[in-house]
């Protein structure tokens, strides 16, 4: 036959809870619950300066078309695209990309970033 499977023991434990409560699915996110924050780190700092890209950390439970809608709505910008990611810490963070015709540095500068 073969041997049998073993569960792998994991040295961490998990950080993300799973969205099981169907409650949780029917609320509704207002704009100023989607955007948590700003982040201010080097690496972001760059992305505003060559990317044309704003980075926030948002609701775990808020998409793509929601956190887009939130920018624009909160910051009075296009947004050209959204990308977004889950930390290990399990936050979400978005990197929002604005359209050509707005300026990263201008908007940071703006709303408090720089």
């Amino acid at each position: 036959m073969g041997q049998p499977f073993k569960k792998l023991k994991v040295l961490r434990e998990r950080t993300l809870t799973t969205l099981s409560d169907p409650l949780i699915y029917g609320v509704q996110l207002d704009h100023y619950a989607i955007i948590k924050f700003s982040l201010t780190t080097e690496s972001d700092m760059k992305k505003i300066e060559d990317n044309n890209t704003l980075v926030f950390i948002v609701d775990v439970k808020a998409n793509k078309h929601q956190i887009k809608q939130a920018v624009k709505k909160l910051y009075d910008i296009d947004v050209a695209k959204v990308n977004t990611l889950i930390r290990p810490d399990g936050e979400k963070k978005a990197y929002v990309r604005l359209a050509p015709d707005y300026d990263a540095l201008d908007v940071a500068s703006k709303i408090g970033i720089i």
